[in-house]
């Protein structure tokens, strides 16, 4: 089930708000309102996913369960072996369900042998919900945080439907406490219900009409520079629509039920160097690879030559968590090499440049990695950036890119505006000032209201409403 759908919108939401706030409170006791949401989620999930909403229970009682063995054999080697058991469930049911036929593939093509692939259906938000069992067996057996001895309460956090599908990665340890003792407020609820908008406006108004383009520029027959260009930019512009919307609509979601999540994107594409995009795209990913693979394997306190391997090792498999092909390794790699390149060379000189050089390297590079993102495969990607770049195009520019630019003006011009802090900083003066502070809180919630009117049109009327992470 779709955030950015009338069945979602209109039935599923309303009904579990519902039974949510008029679910009793015992003693001041959350556990009723959690069952809610364990159910909730289930349904959610099950909706398009009958069979592996089972697996997905099995690993939420791996996790708990190794995580009562890790708390009962605290101090002694028999921890470290639950907590390192507790790893290969969970990364060994992601490697057979998303990984084992790209390695049945590569044998077969190495060794010539007939190896029959599997063909297991990719389970939804597998790679999502992995890594958050992990990020609670991992800080228990460090000591970060405390057992959880309520099954149901670890599949409530496991299978909460607001970020079930598509993050951001929620750990543990940044919701325990609001497992068991959090806060209504109306102010918390109305925050969440316009985050959720702007979210689901994000995502229908921009990230599904940009990905319209896209798809235009995928199937064109016209072989110009302009139309590869415009294909990139599209692109670029979708996933990030796309995502952060669903994180905005994911922590909007979180509030409307009391929960804090963190947040997963800041403006990524103001960055001035690779390094700053990272801590600034999928943050909740990033930060992971960081404190549960880099860091432990040394991070930047080592030699030189083991800081490039820790890089490479992190990026690899950064890569390959995205998807089970050899572009997503390359997409990997490729920001390692950057990453590397401008820590060793060109940090210095990047630091010493104008911001408008700044900005535009890295949207140079940006652009270039998603086009290995999205390709099927490397002659897919090698074909795009021959457009691009001349020797694979016909012409700089053609009837159709020229139509299509004119006539996706506007949203990309819209796109540009939007993945800048502009429109927020615009917003926050005006609240400073007492007529606009007074003119926002009157007009904010008919502007909520209008937006949710337009997005529920274009819902109606619309059929293209892909979401690019199901995927991963």
């Amino acid at each position: 089930m779709l955030f950015s759908s009338i069945t979602f919108l209109y039935y599923f939401l309303p009904v579990v708000l519902a039974l949510y706030y008029l679910a009793p409170r015992p003693g001041g006791s959350l556990k009723p309102r959690n069952w809610v949401l364990l159910a909730a989620s289930v349904v959610f999930y099950a909706w398009g996913e009958p069979v592996y909403v089972l697996l997905m229970l099995g690993q939420a009682f791996s996790g708990w369960f190794f995580g009562l063995l890790i708390q009962r054999w605290r101090g002694t080697p028999a921890a470290r072996r639950a907590m390192i058991g507790s790893v290969i469930v969970g990364i060994g049911g992601l490697m057979i369900f998303k990984y084992t036929d790209f390695f049945i593939g590569n044998i077969n093509g190495l060794v010539g042998g007939g190896l029959p692939v599997l063909g297991l259906a990719l389970p939804i938000g597998i790679s999502f919900y992995t890594f958050q069992i992990l990020s609670y067996t991992i800080d228990l057996y460090r000591g970060d945080t405390e057992v959880q001895r309520d099954f149901f309460d670890f599949s409530t956090y496991v299978m909460l439907f607001p970020q079930l599908i598509a993050g951001p990665i929620v750990r543990y340890v940044d919701v325990a406490a609001e497992l068991t003792s959090r806060r209504h407020r109306i102010a918390g609820f109305a925050l969440g219900a316009r985050r959720f908008t702007l979210g689901l406006g994000k995502k229908v108004l921009l990230a599904n009409v940009l990905g319209e383009l896209v798809e235009i520029c995928r199937v064109s027959d016209e072989q110009t520079v302009l139309l590869g260009w415009l294909y990139a930019v599209a692109y670029a512009f979708h996933i990030y629509f796309d995502f952060s919307g669903y994180s905005d609509m994911a922590i909007g979601l979180g509030h409307m039920f009391g929960f804090r999540f963190l947040e997963n994107f800041n403006y990524p594409y103001i960055a001035r160097s690779i390094a700053d995009f990272w801590r600034r795209w999928h943050m909740s990913l990033s930060s992971w690879f960081r404190d549960y693979v880099y860091i432990p394997l040394g991070g930047n306190r080592v030699s030189p030559g083991r800081h490039v391997v820790n890089i490479l090792v992190v990026w690899l498999l950064t890569g390959f968590w995205h998807g089970a092909g050899w572009n997503f390794i390359a997409w990997g790699l490729y920001f390692a090499l950057l990453l590397l390149v401008e820590k060793f060379f060109l940090h210095k000189l990047l630091a010493g440049l104008p911001g408008a050089v700044q900005h535009i390297y890295v949207a140079f590079c940006v652009l270039i990695s998603w086009v290995f993102f999205d390709a099927a495969d490397f002659g897919g990607a090698a074909g795009k950036l021959a457009l691009m770049f001349g020797p694979g195009a016909a012409g700089m520019a053609g009837a159709d890119s020229l139509y299509y630019l004119r006539s996706y003006l506007v949203p990309l011009a819209l796109a540009v505006l939007g993945c800048t802090p502009a429109p927020a900083r615009l917003l926050a003066g005006l609240e400073r000032t007492r007529a606009g502070g007074r003119c926002l809180t009157a007009l904010e919630p008919l502007g909520v209201a209008a937006l949710l009117l337009v997005i529920t049109a274009y819902l109606v009327d619309g059929s293209f409403n892909p979401f690019i992470y199901f995927r991963f």
